[in-house]
């Protein structure tokens, strides 16, 4: 039964990491274009990009996709009704503590991390394909927000693990201080992204924190 559970924290885990990731899209190359800002609006949020930066996909209400082409740069935004729980299994993979700043009245958590992006051919895979991966979440009362942002391994900008470097501080720092969180009708569950029902992504979710409270039993057994 726990090896059971703990492979559903795995597959929890790799769809985690799917929505960190999942909104990629290939793109040509443009002219540069680093003064300025883009101007965006989605259903849950409004907000100005640095830089010239597209819209690559908004099939999805709660989930929208930008790129600036010049810099290498995936905006990745989305809502759910429990962003917190969703940062809790990141934290629980070792993305560690973030850092707390406020704009316009909301406290945003901000997590640093790196990622090597999956071509397909892992023989392909070099040790500078690194991608910087900065996120960015909020939560209210019955509504969360999560913002990725994802510089490329081809990024001309500096990325740093924190809120010195200019990746934050020309970047995503602009960012967050031009957003106005909105309310949304349908909010969509964070457990059903995943594929599971509210009791099982809850039962998930106490199995790291059984876990973390020092139950390493829940580990027996799994892979």
């Amino acid at each position: 039964m726990e090896k059971k559970n703990m492979m559903i924290i795995a597959a929890v885990v790799i769809l985690a990491i799917v929505i960190v990731v999942g909104f990629i899209f290939i793109s040509g190359n443009s002219n540069d274009s680093s003064k300025g800002s883009t101007s965006f609006s989605s259903p849950f949020m409004v907000g100005s990009f640095v830089g010239n930066v597209s819209l690559e996909n908004d099939s999805l209400d709660y989930a929208h996709a930008y790129k600036d082409k010049a810099h290498d740069i995936e905006y990745n935004i989305t809502t759910m009704d429990n962003a917190s729980a969703l940062m809790e299994i990141y934290e629980f993979q070792g993305i560690g503590t973030p850092e707390k700043r406020t704009f316009n009245g909301q406290e945003w958590n901000i997590y640093f991390g790196e990622a090597v992006p999956n071509s397909g051919d892992n023989n392909s895979t070099k040790s500078n394909d690194t991608m910087g991966i900065i996120i960015c979440e909020v939560q209210k009362e019955n509504q969360g927000y999560v913002i990725n942002v994802i510089f490329g391994n081809n990024s001309d900008v500096n990325f740093t693990k924190n809120t010195y470097g200019d990746s934050y501080i020309d970047y995503v720092e602009p960012l967050l201080k031009s957003i106005s969180l909105k309310e949304s009708k349908d909010v969509p569950s964070v457990a059903d992204q995943f594929g599971l029902s509210q009791d099982e992504f809850n039962h998930q979710i106490d199995l790291i924190h059984q876990y973390e409270a020092g139950n390493t039993s829940v580990l027996e057994g799994s892979v």
